[in-house]
């Protein structure tokens, strides 16, 4: 166990586990006990969201042939029965116009979606799910979900709900950082 003085001088230990090996631990290799608390924690985040999101994309990839990004898109439209913009898809996703529209192209292809024109703007169209790719992305979604479980079993339940609260904290926090965003008059000047 190595030991580090804080800045108010006061002595924390950090251990090291060795529960992975060096060719599993990933990105949080990078981190060492003299790196800012900040960096270990963001190391950390990443290695765990890493790790769960590589068991979900095998999964998927094995089991369903489906990709993540796939399983992402069928997802929010999922959540959106009426449909969504594709526009609006793209903001959810957090990805270019350009991705949407290739998954779109492939997905209606295979029957999952299907592109409709928007009720309420007639220069507009929405993407819905087709009956058929609500059911299938319904199986799909419940063995992903049993799959979260499984992987987040063990991790007894009190430590996952104050984990969930205090990343909850944090996502707050990190809004508040964020800077504002321009009104469309300050863009347009």
């Amino acid at each position: 166990m190595s030991a580090r003085k804080s800045a108010n001088g006061s002595a924390r230990r950090f251990a090291r586990v060795h529960v992975v090996d060096d060719a599993e631990i990933g990105q949080e290799a990078r981190a060492s006990v003299d790196d800012h608390s900040a960096v270990r924690l963001w190391l950390r985040l990443f290695s765990c969201s890493a790790e769960i999101e590589q068991h979900i994309r095998s999964r998927l990839r094995e089991r369903f042939d489906i990709t993540l990004p796939r399983f992402d898109y069928l997802a929010q439209l999922e959540r959106h029965p009426t449909g969504l913009r594709l526009n609006a898809l793209s903001r959810y996703l957090m990805v270019t116009g350009g991705n949407v529209t290739v998954l779109t192209t492939q997905l209606i292809a295979d029957g999952w979606v299907e592109r409709l024109a928007d009720p309420t703007d007639g220069r507009s169209t929405i993407v819905r799910l087709t009956p058929g790719g609500r059911r299938r992305f319904l199986r799909i979604a419940a063995e992903h979900e049993q799959w979260l479980v499984e992987l987040l079993d063990g991790f007894d339940a009190p430590h996952r709900d104050a984990l969930y609260a205090h990343l909850g904290r944090l996502r707050v926090h990190l809004a508040s950082q964020r800077p504002a965003s321009p009104s469309k008059k300050e863009r347009a000047s």
